[in-house]
């Protein structure tokens, strides 16, 4: 446990995050950077990158939206970008670029859910194409990263369907633990769907 605790927090401490430099008129834009992923601000040129997976009846089994229609998925970039100008800014919705491949393969998130407990929530998505290659924990563990050392969260979580084992498993593998079953959580296309919740604590993570 040791090992793996030291391995996570050295991850977390590599992981790079920094806001671009912006003149006036220009919104304020956050990157972070892993060995695979650039999280980014998105764009209106994201289009065809997000729909491509977000249109998939295999991507969104397990939300509470979706498949989307070509209008649903420009009202979700329109929405992610006025977002991005709130002041005071409580989420962070961020596309995952391929280092290598210069496209859009997922959508990840931050949000400040509690601020005077200093707490957040964390989610992601990942077009199928690009399942089981380790992204969704690659990105994870880079959110918990700019969760804890910046914005100074104590406690960071994330929920997932209790069917969705690979989910589980990428939030395991960030080193969150599982802290219960929550019974009717959300309404999922018409019906109520139980939720794993998960959690990490910034001494969980931090030396």
């Amino acid at each position: 446990m040791t090992q793996i605790r030291e391995a996570r927090a050295f991850a977390i401490r590599q992981t790079g995050y920094h806001a671009r430099v912006c003149t006036r008129e220009e919104p304020p834009r956050m990157e972070i950077e892993t060995s695979r992923l650039i999280l980014r601000e998105f764009t209106h040129e994201d289009f065809a990158d997000v729909h491509a997976y977000a249109s998939r009846p295999d991507t969104v089994r397990y939300t509470d939206w979706g498949p989307n229609t070509e209008s649903q998925t420009r009202e979700f970039l329109d929405r992610k970008i006025r977002r991005r100008e709130e002041q005071p800014r409580w989420t962070w919705d961020l596309a995952a670029q391929s280092r290598a491949a210069g496209r859009v393969i997922g959508t990840v998130s931050i949000t400040i859910t509690r601020e005077s407990h200093r707490e957040g929530e964390v989610g992601y998505v990942f077009h199928p194409d690009h399942w089981g290659r380790g992204y969704a924990t690659e990105a994870t563990i880079a959110l918990l990263g700019f969760g804890f050392t910046g914005l100074k969260l104590h406690r960071i979580y994330a929920t997932c369907d209790p069917g969705n084992r690979a989910s589980a498993r990428v939030l395991e593998k960030a080193g969150m633990r599982y802290e219960g079953h929550l019974r009717g959580h959300l309404v999922q296309r018409g019906a109520w769907r139980d939720s794993l919740l998960y959690a990490i604590l910034e001494q969980d993570a931090l030396p």
